[in-house]
């Protein structure tokens, strides 16, 4: 008896001590008003909320000394010192800094859990919208192009499609998520880059190299992950823009946004819309494209809903259709062309989220599904006529025309804990464990060429990761993942290990090793059937296909000093990644309709080299920032690209140097103007014969190119609607760096294209919304 009692009083002395405390409260503002959404937290502590619409918020905290911090996407964090007597309403009003490189905002691709950047011990890379609106990106693949190490190219002369190579990987390397979710199936990689557009994007966080290792098959190159908007705030913007292409194409854009909150701001929506009509554009003069002709409306919403004060569920859905057809314009059928490929994507994506806080906010549970389903109508093909072919193969054309149709559908479920020690060691550790499960199916059939593809994927994964801070200035993070494939034996186990030294606040130094892992089965580019030869090229896989493995190492210096007026930085990286058994495609000749190549296991490949990036602010009015890569990529063993030319030890189509830089001017919150230019250095290309241009296969080395930018805009106030009118203008590829070697006519090379993707544009516009 006597226990019980001294048990009941030891837990209400406990109570009463936890619960003694006062009430923090006050206002959080910037230049312009109460700023939303803003995180205001007692340090290592659960103790913690978020402002309202109008920058308030409260709270009841324990008595003491406490410090505060105040943390914000695009402003500065703080920590200010405060002390709270019991039963005391503690008034704290702070005015926020912004924070002009985005350095300490909130990321959460790294670790798969929320963390502040420079706290981050894996690298996070952040491109955020108004980069991309100064920029002028129309969507993803314009957008992805000013990071370091990551580089966008065009693929094909005749339908256009683009992959994102990251430190001298192939597309198929990267992995691209949707809200952290792989809802991009391999058929969604050709076209997909150009069907998110920009509007539909809050931000893209991207990790470089093996720090990826936590999301399994194809993140041996990176993941990048495309966060789409979410509701913060009553507002609204309706934009147009109309781009000339060399003065003989137009492209029409029409976007528009909105975000509605309840009063409570225990829900919200956020809804986009995007139609793109864009003509197609001949470089050359052959009666033959080179951009397609573009057709693409895309809508999506995004809502979350707060049943208590420490659940969320969140929704999205989104909604995107395109045409696209390239190659001979003329009016009609595509099979009346000489040649041409149209498609017809069909695209719904959605992804639903639960999570529920608990354990003082200490620990939180998060379920999660995705769904993408993909239906495409299409053509690729090459008119027979006379006098080289017969009235045989021109009949045989039209009675059964190479029309082909593509079914396919991605869906995801899984779920994760994570625990916050408090005490762990002297320091902070995040422990997370997950589970999750992928079902891939790619259906792709055109019975005129005997081709089919029908592949179905699983992959069962498993993880544990632990984020332990084992002081303010070291921070190790430990984590392994397990797959298991369908198309693998065995369990495909990936670890990986990252190290952070902070020394003071100014400098961070990162060190990481991971391995990961891409199945036997085809991806994005494997896809493709490209015109060459003549004919029509495809690829298929080895009865003897076995996984990919890569082992990849990673270092970083990252350093940031502010002044009054001036802030700049630097950060360095270097990074070597070894693939075990690459893949490879084998020239292994041709049948009626063109040429053949089969997926292969090489020996094995090394890619390495380094990146720096610089960054510079003056007075909050003029911006750089640059980056630039050097690298090497080669296979252990030389490899074949044709059957008559010699094999080589080099990847195709990988700079040895390429960046970006831009620079910003913005001496008033009403006008700005940016200048951008992105460089590419030379590199190796195969060309194969069949055009007249071309009697042989080649090799052919590429000249540099710099696509040079410029965007100037300026916002009227229209103060009796509480709103604003912006218009801007400028020049995309100001000195028509395009490719000037184009093939001619309906047998040319489709993959001899290299490299901006379009040529000098000229572009107006005008935005009408909430500034």
């Amino acid at each position: 008896m006597k226990n019980i009692i001294g048990g009941l009083l030891l837990f209400l002395m406990q109570f009463g001590f936890a619960t003694e405390g006062g009430v923090l409260k006050g206002k959080i503002i910037d230049e312009i008003g109460g700023v939303p959404g803003v995180t205001v937290q007692i340090k290592n502590t659960s103790y913690g909320t978020t402002t309202n619409s109008k920058g308030e918020y409260s709270f009841t905290v324990p008595s003491g000394e406490l410090i505060v911090v105040i943390s914000s996407l695009g402003f500065k964090t703080v920590e200010i010192k405060v002390k709270i007597e019991t039963n005391q309403e503690f008034i704290l009003n702070k005015k926020l800094e912004e924070d002009v490189f985005g350095l300490d905002q909130i990321v959460v691709t790294g670790t798969k859990t929320f963390k502040r950047q420079t706290q981050s011990p894996i690298i996070v890379s952040v491109i955020d919208s108004q980069m991309l609106t100064n920029v002028q990106a129309c969507n993803l693949s314009e957008g992805l192009k000013f990071q370091p190490g990551l580089r966008v190219e065009t693929d094909c002369q005749t339908c256009n499609y683009t992959q994102l190579r990251m430190n001298g990987l192939a597309g198929g390397y990267s992995q691209i998520l949707i809200n952290g979710r792989p809802v991009f199936s391999p058929l969604t990689g050709l076209y997909g880059l150009e069907q998110i557009p920009q509007n539909m994007i809050e931000r893209i966080e991207v990790v470089r190299g093996g720090g990826s290792a936590l999301y399994g098959s194809s993140a041996i190159g990176g993941t990048v992950n495309v966060l789409t908007k979410v509701p913060k705030e009553n507002y609204f913007n309706v934009g147009y823009t109309f781009q000339s292409i060399d003065g003989s194409a137009s492209d029409h854009m029409l976007n528009g946004n909105a975000t509605l909150l309840t009063k409570n701001e225990n829900a919200g929506v956020s809804f986009f819309i995007s139609q793109r009509n864009r003509e197609y554009y001949d470089a050359n003069d052959d009666n033959f494209s080179e951009l397609p002709e573009l057709k693409n409306d895309s809508y999506g919403i995004n809502m979350f809903f707060l049943p208590t004060e420490n659940q969320k569920i969140e929704l999205s859905l989104t909604s995107m259709n395109e045409y696209r057809y390239g190659g001979e314009m003329v009016d009609g059928p595509p099979h009346f062309s000489l040649q041409a490929e149209e498609r017809t994507h069909n695209v719904l994506v959605g992804t639903l989220d639960y999570q529920l806080n608990f354990n003082e906010d200490n620990s939180s549970f998060i379920t999660y599904m995705s769904a993408q389903k993909t239906d495409r109508d299409h053509y690729t093909g090459i008119r027979p006529e006379l006098p080289e072919d017969s009235e045989e193969d021109i009949l045989n054309h039209y009675a059964n025309p190479p029309y082909g149709i593509s079914e396919v559908s991605t869906w995801q479920a899984g779920a994760q804990l994570n625990h916050r020690f408090l005490d762990f060691l002297h320091g902070e550790n995040v422990v997370t464990a997950g589970l999750e499960y992928v079902d891939d199916v790619v259906y792709d059939e055109i019975e005129a060429y005997n081709y089919l593809i029908d592949q179905k994927t699983t992959n069962f994964g498993m993880f544990l990761q632990s984020d332990w801070e084992i002081s303010n200035a070291f921070n190790l993070l430990l984590g392994i993942r397990g797959d298991k494939h369908n198309l693998l034996d065995n369990m495909v186990f990936s670890p990986r290990v990252s190290m952070l030294y902070k020394l003071k606040k100014t400098t961070q130094f990162r060190l990481t090793w991971g391995t990961g892992f891409r199945a036997p089965q085809a991806f994005d580019t494997d896809l493709h059937i490209a015109f060459a030869g003549g004919g029509v090229s495809r690829i298929s896989l080895s009865p003897n296909l076995q996984e990919e493995k890569s082992s990849s190492f990673s270092g970083s210096v990252n350093y940031d000093k502010s002044s009054e007026k001036f802030i700049a930085g630097f950060t360095v990286e270097g990074f070597y990644t070894h693939l075990k058994d690459a893949f490879y495609l084998e020239p292994i000749g041709s049948d009626d309709f063109g040429l053949l190549y089969e997926k292969r296991n090489g020996d094995g490949a090394i890619v390495k080299g380094g990146t720096i990036e610089l960054r510079g602010n003056y007075n909050k009015k003029v911006q750089l920032e640059l980056g630039l890569t050097a690298q090497s990529s080669k296979y252990d063993s030389t490899v074949s690209y044709s059957e008559t030319l010699e094999p080589t030890r080099k990847f195709l189509r990988t700079p040895n140097v390429y960046g970006y830089s831009t620079l910003t001017y913005t001496p008033t919150p009403k006008f700005n103007a940016s200048l951008n230019m992105v460089y590419t250095g030379s590199m190796e290309i195969v060309h194969l014969a069949g055009a007249p241009e071309q009697e042989f296969d080649a090799y052919v080395t590429s000249n540099p190119f710099t696509e040079l930018s410029f965007k100037a805009g300026y916002i009227f106030e229209i103060a009796s609607l509480g709103t604003g009118l912006e218009f801007f203008g400028g020049i995309k590829n100001v000195l028509n760096a395009y490719q000037s070697d184009f093939d001619s006519g309906k047998n040319r090379d489709s993959n001899y294209v290299y490299g901006p993707a379009m040529p000098r544009t000229y572009f107006m516009g005008v935005k009408i919304g909430s500034f």
